[in-house]
């Protein structure tokens, strides 16, 4: 069966942070006279719908249903973003927040160099958050798996709530975490850190046996099911509450930006997740779909056909 047969019924709930990522392309041929800074003279201009939208954008690319809840700024970067998604097929419930602004990561890139990161933002209002809620709980009927995407920009107000609802719905929920407190994510199913995520919580990690003892500690203290740890070049492990421990050596044969690549696993994690496939499906499924996205220049999603031809190449 292929991936997108397999997906193909599912629907995800995907709740966080949404941004627009800009992209300003150029060339640099002289250094400014001004200050000692390269002057690049832009060429071309992209938009692609980053953070939680992203997430959505992979799940949706991948074959599934999704649904997107966030808050964006009353501004032309929302409206940007909310055209975007309803091109993409996304059911977006987006609410607009006049006292808020959209986030927007602008990078100013030349000869595939990263250049220049400007970021705009806003925390939006509790009052808005709080509708949020509400509409969490009817949508939450009928999603098979929720993903919590936190940037740390404000949108979370209520995780402890969702994570609640959803486990009393029997709906699973995966969380790309952020920030040094993981206890706001107690009773998910799993987290997703990157190493450096995970040991600015749990201290450093040398060798695999210190990061499997670490997550089981975490698993039991924080009451999750999983944790999956990204590590870059060492590609991934997923520790489960039993004990069973799974390393996935890294895929990706070139790297070209490795931004939003954390948004393309959690993707594939939800669906393999939701899918039912066990451990080591799930987990080379998601390492794989990393490989191909961090292949790719800036935020990025893979499709299924393209996650179906590498796996052929890497097979369990």
């Amino acid at each position: 069966m292929s991936l997108a047969d397999a997906f193909r019924e599912l629907h995800i709930l995907v709740v966080g942070d949404v941004m627009l990522d800009r992209y300003w392309f150029g060339d640099v041929n002289r250094i400014s006279p001004e200050a000692p800074v390269p002057v690049i003279s832009i060429q071309v201009m992209e938009e692609r719908p980053g953070g939680a939208a992203n997430v959505a954008s992979n799940i949706c690319s991948l074959g599934a249903r999704c649904s997107l809840l966030s808050v964006v700024g009353d501004d032309e970067a929302g409206g940007t973003l909310a055209g975007m998604l309803e091109n993409s097929g996304i059911d977006a419930i987006m609410h607009r927040d006049s006292h808020a602004s959209t986030t927007v990561k602008l990078r100013m890139i030349s000869k595939n160099q990263q250049l220049l990161r400007a970021d705009f933002e806003r925390q939006p209002r509790h009052e808005i958050l709080s509708q949020c809620l509400q509409d969490f709980h009817r949508a939450l009927e009928h999603a098979d798996a929720v993903v919590i995407s936190d940037y740390a920009k404000g949108g979370l107000l209520h995780i402890r709530e969702m994570i609640e609802a959803a486990r009393t719905a029997s709906v699973p929920v995966l969380i790309d975490p952020k920030g040094s407190d993981f206890t706001q994510y107690s009773g998910a199913t799993m987290i997703t850190p990157n190493l450096n995520e995970f040991q600015n919580v749990v201290g450093e990690i040398d060798n695999d046996a210190a990061l499997e003892e670490k997550a089981l500690r975490m698993i039991s203290e924080i009451d999750l099911e999983y944790l999956l740890v990204t590590r870059s070049n060492k590609g991934m492990s997923l520790v489960a509450r039993d004990g069973d421990v799974i390393h996935s050596p890294a895929r990706a044969k070139e790297v070209y930006d490795v931004s939003g690549a954390g948004d393309t696993v959690i993707s594939a994690m939800a669906l393999c997740h939701a899918a039912g496939f066990d451990d080591e499906k799930k987990l080379n499924v998601a390492n794989t779909a990393a490989g191909i996205v961090i292949g790719k220049l800036g935020t990025a999603t893979v499709s299924a056909s393209e996650l179906d031809a590498a796996l052929k190449d890497n097979p369990l």
